[in-house]
């Protein structure tokens, strides 16, 4: 990998947990010693007394972001700051994660690999969808996945799916869920969903809890196009359990990979497979 020209990086708190202040300066303290800018946001930075900096500005003159907390606080970094296609490195604040899986205690000795380019950049699909509804496109991005449900628990939701304008399934139950690869582990997982490698360009449609048995999981090329319909009156769209957006009848959703791929900082020795087994105890 070629080697990063670091001179000053964003960091991001796990949101609602002020006790992370002294492991934030512990943070800049290891960054600062290598002659590299530290630059909080600003929710982060009020948490814990810091000024910081808008998060957008902070994303335009960073090299790269380092956030501080578990999977979830690094997913919403890679969402929010996906069009200025900076790097993300992420250090965990408690257990090993599938994509924070860096501990604080290892940053002084990667840093140099930095610089002289001992590391590798994963590139891993994120999801477009756009969001037709009473007049209006929305336009969001997911790293994890993106969930059609019922608005409640009291009947079956039904939704038609289309893959490039063309009729594909029907499904009635609790819902749909559209995954990239790296949400594959995600709530993709506990609905009967394949686990997939991280860095292929393919997304998978996995019914929740379908009225026929019939249905299962489809893995689906990364050129194509999928549309979803409801002639229900009301559903919802969950995007990586982060936003919640409500469509019905005539709206459409358009859900397709996104251009821009999220890059993972991590070590040249990272192996998907070990995170893999520790975190499914599998072997056990």
């Amino acid at each position: 990998m070629k080697a990063l020209t670091i001179k000053s990086i964003g960091v991001l708190l796990r949101p609602s947990t002020p006790e992370l202040k002294d492991k934030f300066f512990q943070i800049k303290e290891i960054f600062e010693s290598h002659n590299i800018n530290v630059i909080i946001d600003t929710v982060s930075g009020g948490m814990i007394d810091v000024m910081g900096q808008e998060f957008d500005i902070m994303c335009e003159s960073v090299d790269m972001l380092v956030t501080l907390g578990g999977d979830g606080t690094l997913i919403s970094a890679v969402r929010r700051s996906n069009r200025y296609k900076v790097p993300v490195l992420g250090v965990h604040a408690g257990k090993l994660g599938f994509l924070a899986d860096f501990d604080i205690d290892e940053l002084d000795a990667f840093i140099p690999k930095l610089k002289s380019g001992d590391f590798r950049i994963d590139k891993r699909a994120m999801l477009q969808a756009s969001i037709h509804s009473k007049g209006e496109v929305k336009e969001v991005v997911a790293f994890n996945d993106i969930v059609m449900t019922r608005p409640s628990i009291s009947k079956m939701i039904h939704l038609e799916t289309y893959v490039d304008g063309r009729s594909f399934n029907t499904y009635y139950g609790d819902g749909v869920i559209v995954s990239t690869p790296t949400g594959s582990t995600a709530y993709n997982l506990s609905c009967g969903g394949p686990v997939l490698f991280p860095l292929t360009q393919v997304f998978v449609i996995t019914p929740i809890s379908p009225h026929s048995l019939t249905q299962r999981p489809v893995v689906l090329p990364g050129q194509y196009e999928i549309e979803v319909k409801t002639p229900d009156k009301s559903a919802l769209a969950v995007i990586d359990g982060q936003d919640m957006y409500e469509f019905g009848e005539d709206d459409i959703i358009k859900i397709r990979l996104a251009k821009e791929s999220a890059r993972l900082i991590h070590r040249k020795e990272f192996n998907y497979f070990d995170v893999l087994k520790e975190k499914l105890s599998w072997g056990e």
